[in-house]
């Protein structure tokens, strides 16, 4: 098969058309011939050397898929073999087929094209899994997310609007923060010429919100922790800011606050198992009615990996950018 591997650790040149061995499956694992996949900053790491993939895990990079069950075991399960699935994996995404753990596979939500689907896995298991499991936002809860126009960001906005949440978000330019505002943020700030601590506290009456989404860390957390509200919860989920902060953890025992982290790609099929069923009774009605979208930003040829890394670095996108095979 045809796949993209990273020929050495670097820049965006090292991703190199290939050909390899169809994967072999594992017991619990599909075959799914790959329409599209994602590109998402965790494959940038892990080509510029910063995150290895899991003991295990193909080496070819690529966390996301949509295509074609065309083997596997599929057992005690509602798929059958020709069926569109999209499939969080731990890698090997960036080929013609890639094998996924039938349990992370998910049906494409109606309405959807296999390209759409492939947008989804990561970003809503991610996001899933942080604020709605780890810290839990609750109803008539504040959030407000960090890089609104990632494809974490788009994802978050619609979600938590979508549920009735008041939602907040950064973003880099006026047309980003008017992008965050359409897809449901009440308030998008320039993170270039405002500041998001003044501007929440101000859309929430001094009070603060309940959930910060970060993917920034370093000197961002001060503010982030100014910017929470009496018993607020702050989850880290990428450090693009940095990895080392102050923290003033007279704030955090004053006013009960929660700084927690996480990362999805090492933790067992189990634990994405839960999040793949919860996805699926929450989630995905809300795609299949239109309340929520996927965001597609740009798609290319497998063999242009190399120009998505590139426009990835750029941050010049709004949403998603993909592979299409």
């Amino acid at each position: 098969m045809r796949a993209i591997e990273i020929s050495q650790f670097g820049g965006p040149e090292v991703l190199q058309l290939c050909e390899r061995p169809m994967p072999q499956l594992q017991a619990g694992e599909v075959l799914i011939k790959v329409h599209a996949a994602g590109i998402n900053r965790p494959d940038v790491f892990q080509r510029m050397g910063n995150y290895a993939a899991p003991p295990g895990a193909s080496d070819l990079p690529g966390l996301e898929v949509a295509g074609e069950i065309v083997d596997g075991d599929l057992s005690g399960s509602a798929f059958k073999r020709g069926d569109l699935v999209c499939a969080l994996v731990q890698g090997g995404g960036y080929a013609e087929y890639c094998a996924a753990p039938l349990a992370q596979c998910l049906p494409v939500p109606a309405g959807l094209t296999p390209l759409q689907a492939a947008s989804l896995p990561e970003n809503y298991f991610t996001v899933w899994s942080n604020v709605f499991d780890r810290v839990q936002l609750a109803a008539g809860e504040t959030l407000l997310v960090q890089g609104g126009t990632s494809g974490i960001g788009v994802t978050a906005i619609q979600i938590a609007a979508s549920m009735g949440h008041r939602v907040f978000a950064t973003a880099g330019s006026d047309d980003k923060c008017r992008a965050c505002e359409e897809l449901g943020a009440e308030l998008a700030i320039n993170y270039r010429t405002a500041d998001f601590e003044k501007e929440v506290k101000a859309a929430t009456d001094g009070k603060g919100v309940n959930v910060i989404l970060d993917m920034v860390a370093g000197d961002y957390l001060p503010r982030e922790i100014r910017s929470l509200a009496d018993d607020g919860r702050l989850v880290i989920i990428a450090l693009l800011g940095g990895a080392k902060a102050e923290l003033d953890m007279g704030q955090l025992l004053r006013r009960r606050l929660t700084v927690t982290a996480s990362t999805l790609r090492p933790r067992s099929v189990a634990f994405k198992a839960a999040i793949a069923r919860q996805l699926q009774q929450r989630v995905w009605p809300l795609l299949a009615g239109g309340k929520i979208k996927p965001v597609i930003y740009q798609t290319f040829p497998l063999a242009q990996a190399a120009q998505a890394h590139a426009l990835m670095e750029s941050s010049a996108h709004v949403g998603k950018i993909m592979l299409e095979l």
